[in-house]
């Protein structure tokens, strides 16, 4: 073998190494870029869709559960809960939901809800912010015998009927936000999506 002929398979050896190891080189410099643009596992959760079981829930129970950062109300109202709903819609300052902001096209009827014993929606008082405190119990001294049960937020002293209907004469100017949500079978619902959309 000659020695023009080694040092050209050397050179072809040596040409295609270097030409491997800089694209691996290339990639792995690119990738932490690209990785980068994605968004964390914690962006991603703190949006996502959120699934609660139903079945878990007591009647007059409430669960909390958090969606975008935000804490969200799932009660299963009783018979008796939802009976009173219609019996105080003069005291209410949007008793039709009229404000569409306030809740999807799908909740704006007198229960606020898809199936009216399962209740959802964000809470967090239209004031000033502040979490209202749940108050199902019905004309307790402290709120007066009036009171049909709902939601009673202790910064300001804003009240909410049992499908978070604000009263009239209190600082918060609407009713409490009903998210987006869908129901997956009958004791599971996903909070955050509806009609099989991102919201």
């Amino acid at each position: 073998m000659s020695e023009m002929t080694v040092d050209s398979s050397k050179r072809r050896f040596l040409v295609a190494m270097s030409s491997t190891l800089g694209g691996v080189a290339a990639v792995g410099a690119a990738l932490p870029f690209v990785f980068s643009m994605n968004p964390s596992a914690r962006a991603l959760a703190a949006g996502a869709p959120v699934e609660v079981d139903l079945s878990k829930i007591e009647p007059g129970m409430k669960v909390d559960v958090e969606w975008r950062g935000k804490p969200v109300w799932v009660v299963h109202r009783t018979p008796e809960m939802l009976e009173l709903l219609g019996k105080h819609d003069d005291k209410l300052t949007d008793p039709n939901s009229d404000n569409t902001n306030q809740q999807p096209p799908y909740c704006k009827n007198p229960t606020r809800a898809i199936k009216p014993e399962y209740f959802i929606v964000v809470g967090i008082c239209t004031h000033l912010g502040c979490s209202p405190t749940y108050r199902k119990e019905v004309g307790p001294a402290d709120l007066g015998a009036d009171w049909p049960g709902g939601w009673f937020c202790p910064c300001h002293g804003s009240r909410f009927d049992m499908a978070a209907r604000v009263f009239k004469g209190s600082p918060a100017p609407t009713n409490l936000v009903v998210p987006p949500h869908k129901y997956l079978s009958e004791s599971k619902v996903l909070i955050g999506e509806d009609q099989g959309a991102s919201a």
